[in-house]
């Protein structure tokens, strides 16, 4: 792929830790810096005068001064065959997962219905600053494929896989234990290494599995070690019930899993809301990464996550949108509703934390962050370029602000995807 030499120039900031243990040495901040591209990966980054005389006479210059230039923002746990329900009215977990979910992914049986959602689904993550998310597709292989395929076009750093699911759904979105180990290991044949794509093992969640199809997940994280595991755990009372009667012989939800093989510093479970002493332990002793879904878990009614009680006890923690039960594709808004759920629970989020979160921390979680998260030579060149003066009411309150803290509060609480000026996706404009 023929990738243009480009000096991104503007407020370059980064993170090298996350601030909640190393403070204000934990950000790296040019006011007037520059970001130099080679063949998708940073070359070089500085102040914007250095950077604009080592760049070659041909290369393009970008020139956002006044506007932050970030590395490219992290979803860990999205749904792209959901696009089509996010915004579904009044339903708690269970029932919104057959009412409306279900329904909504067999359309994804028809590989131009899949290859048409999944271009649209990475225009939208790239139009709200996301250029890397660990995505679930649906039970067909054919979605999984069209991901993949659109996600190479666009030479995006993506982790996705096929649903696994045997039971508890709908006949028509069922696989079986031998289908479902079979087509997840022809693609990650297919896909696993390919451009900048990886794959990720993919049990819906227990409700929907048996403990075979369980135990074959498991058998393919032995099979293809560095393979991604997703899933989802203590989202809803109501499912933690059923689970609990699924599986009698375990000792809680997360034992399933654990049972099976599938916790580890790869796993990345979405919610994790309701977890037991024990499963916090476990989480924590295997490395295994909580998805924090808040706009998902306020519109699903599903409860407050408790990321003081996760940190303290050591479990690793990523932020997400969870599209489509979360209602926004923007991981702008999605820590703004995180801060609103932490301050219910007594909890504070300052704005740098959150942003480290959304790059270097979310990038730490999926075991990417010698490849992206931060901006510095040698990674992939995916930034976002966030302009905290986008709308009025942002402009009108910059006015008042002072300092980078607050600048970067008003971007978390009333940016959306009009602060998003662009996106590179390996040093590539993809914001239209």
């Amino acid at each position: 792929m023929s990738r243009a030499t480009r000096v991104v120039r503007g407020r370059v900031l980064s993170f090298a830790d996350d601030p909640a243990a190393a403070g204000t040495d934990a950000l790296r901040r040019i006011d007037d810096g520059a970001v130099l591209v080679e063949g998708g990966r940073i070359a070089a980054v500085g102040e914007a005068r250095a950077i604009l005389d080592l760049a070659p006479a041909d290369a393009v210059v970008d020139d956002h001064s006044g506007a932050l230039v970030m590395p490219g923002l992290i979803d860990v746990h999205i749904h792209y065959p959901q696009t089509q329900v996010i915004a579904s009215y009044g339903a708690q977990l269970l029932d919104w997962l057959h009412n409306y979910t279900f329904v909504e992914e067999q359309r994804f049986a028809d590989p131009d219905h899949c290859a048409r959602v999944a271009e649209f689904f990475l225009t939208e993550l790239f139009r709200n600053g996301t250029t890397t998310a660990l995505v679930y597709c649906t039970v067909y292989p054919q979605s999984a494929d069209a991901f993949f395929a659109a996600s190479e076009r666009a030479d995006a750093r993506m982790i996705a896989g096929k649903a696994m699911l045997d039971r508890n759904a709908p006949k028509g979105l069922l696989d079986t234990v031998q289908t479902g180990y079979d087509d997840s290991k022809a693609l990650i044949g297919r896909w696993r290494g390919r451009g900048r794509l990886d794959y990720a093992v993919t049990p819906r969640f227990a409700v929907t599995s048996s403990p075979e199809q369980l135990e074959a997940a498991g058998a393919l994280m032995k099979e293809f070690p560095g393979v991604y595991m997703q899933s989802h755990v203590d989202e809803n009372t109501d499912e933690i019930e059923f689970v609990r009667q699924l599986f009698p012989e375990a000792r809680d939800y997360l034992d399933v899993y654990a049972r099976a093989g599938l916790l580890g510093p790869r796993s990345v479970f979405g919610h994790c809301i309701h977890m037991t002493g024990d499963e916090i332990a476990a989480m924590a002793g295997t490395g295994s990464v909580a998805a924090f879904c808040p706009t998902s878990n306020l519109f699903l009614g599903s409860g407050l996550f408790d990321r003081t009680r996760l940190a303290r006890a050591g479990v690793r923690i990523g932020l997400a949108t969870d599209v489509g039960g979360g209602t926004s594709y923007s991981m702008l808004r999605t820590a703004a509703e995180g801060y609103k759920v932490l301050q219910l629970g007594g909890q504070s989020w300052p704005a740098a934390e959150a942003f480290y979160q959304m790059t270097l921390g979310n990038a730490r979680a999926l075991s990417l962050d010698h490849a992206i998260g931060s901006i510095e030579p040698g990674k992939d060149a995916d930034l976002v370029v966030l302009d905290s003066h986008a709308t009025p009411a942002m402009a009108h309150r910059m006015e008042r602000v002072d300092d980078l803290e607050q600048e970067l509060f008003v971007l978390m609480t009333l940016g959306d995807d009009r602060a998003v000026r662009q996106t590179y996706v390996a040093g590539e404009p993809k914001k239209a």
